[in-house]
């Protein structure tokens, strides 16, 4: 008799929770004005974080406005996180994971139509971020370049290194007048020079 009683007595105790759970989530993404979000993904199956909380991957969520942050994971792939700024109407994300073991790579093996967007998609970013390198950076528009007494290429920022837009003018002199001649040819495009982050060396 007592364990009849019992049973109604837990079922209500869980559906309470679940009520609080909804509720919850509710308020976490409610209040004020709403942005919906709409999530692309790849890996479908991987899994989507929304400030601590799982969603659904390839999924839409109403967020209140202000700043958020996402995060997409799977095993196989290398995780990923940014933030995004919410402020009404309507946004679209593409949370695009890449492979970083042989488990990701079987997976992208299974799956070329996935794996042909993650590589439209590299495209598209890497095009973007030599666009915006060539805006900020115009020495970029004559590298590689050769010339009298001197070669000038670039890499990554020795000033910056985490920074993946940032960069570093590489000039590697020839002869005493090298160094003098890269000047006159920093100079002839009008590129400030303290703009540039420049690591010289001497050549052979």
């Amino acid at each position: 008799m007592l364990e009849e009683n019992r049973r109604p007595l837990m079922i209500g105790v869980v559906a309470l929770v679940v009520v609080v759970v909804l509720v919850g989530g509710i308020l976490l993404f409610r209040g004020g004005s709403e942005t919906d979000v709409t999530v692309e993904s790849i890996p479908n199956d991987l899994t989507l974080v929304v400030d601590g909380h799982e969603i659904a991957s390839n999924t839409e969520v109403k967020v209140k406005s202000g700043t958020h942050t996402i995060e997409g994971k799977r095993r196989g792939f290398q995780s990923y996180s940014t933030t995004f700024k919410a402020d009404g109407g309507q946004l679209s994300l593409k949370m695009y994971l890449y492979a970083n073991s042989a488990e990701g790579r079987e997976w992208t093996k299974n799956n070329p139509e996935q794996q042909l967007q993650l590589e439209a998609e590299a495209g598209r970013k890497y095009d973007q971020t030599q666009a915006r390198l060539r805006q900020k950076y115009p020495v970029l528009k004559q590298l590689p370049y050769i010339g009298d007494g001197f070669e000038a290429t670039y890499t990554k920022s020795k000033t910056d290194p985490d920074n993946p837009e940032a960069i570093s003018v590489v000039i590697e002199v020839y002869g005493p007048t090298g160094k003098q001649k890269a000047l006159q040819w920093i100079q002839g495009y009008g590129w400030d020079i303290d703009t540039l982050d420049i690591i010289w060396t001497t050549g052979k």
